[in-house]
């Protein structure tokens, strides 16, 4: 689980790794998706990781890695981070319930001594479709980012159905992503 590259010609070629993680059911893979296929896609739970390229601003060339949210799979989340240049954490803007264990296991990757503390973190607040949708004002006091500050982070409202918010968000974490790369 290291970084993805294509033809070694030059650093266009490079593709710089980007880690997508949350609980499950915040709607990762259908992000995914939307992101390269522009369209909605039938998904099931991931078991594993889906692994898509996708080149989101001009010189900036990712390969997204969205790993499964399921409380067993959590664990291995850590062994995915090495060479992480970005990291998109989705939640479910409509669950309440569970926004506290979604900012507990935000803080456990941010901790992890793997992943660096410069690097870029876009939080996706999916599911604004859906009644009693968080405000990303109440999603960044639940998750706690104003304590995040080594590193530049950005919350997006975002509908992964639609596709609302979900391209400029991964267009800004490329610009983020091709700052922190320099």
């Amino acid at each position: 689980m290291g970084m993805l590259s294509t033809k070694i010609c030059g650093e266009e070629d490079v593709f710089l790794k980007l880690l997508m993680l949350g609980l499950d059911n915040a709607g990762k893979t259908t992000i995914l998706y939307r992101i390269v296929q522009n369209e909605m896609v039938k998904t099931c739970p991931t078991a594993g990781f889906n692994v898509e390229m996708v080149t989101p601003c001009n010189g900036v060339n990712l390969s997204v890695w969205d790993v499964g949210g399921q409380r067993q799979l959590r664990p291995i989340w850590i062994h995915y981070i090495s060479g992480t240049r970005g990291l998109i954490y989705v939640v479910d803007s409509s669950d309440r319930k569970r926004m506290p264990e979604a900012a507990e296991e935000l803080f456990r990757i941010l901790n992890s001594p793997d992943m660096s503390a410069s690097c870029p973190l876009l939080v996706l607040a999916n599911k604004t479709d859906m009644p009693n949708a968080m405000e990303s004002s109440e999603i960044i006091d639940i998750l706690n980012l104003q304590s995040v500050r080594k590193r530049k982070w950005l919350v997006q409202s975002c509908c992964a159905k639609t596709g609302k918010g979900v391209h400029e968000a991964v267009t800004e974490l490329g610009r983020l992503v091709k700052e922190h790369k320099t």
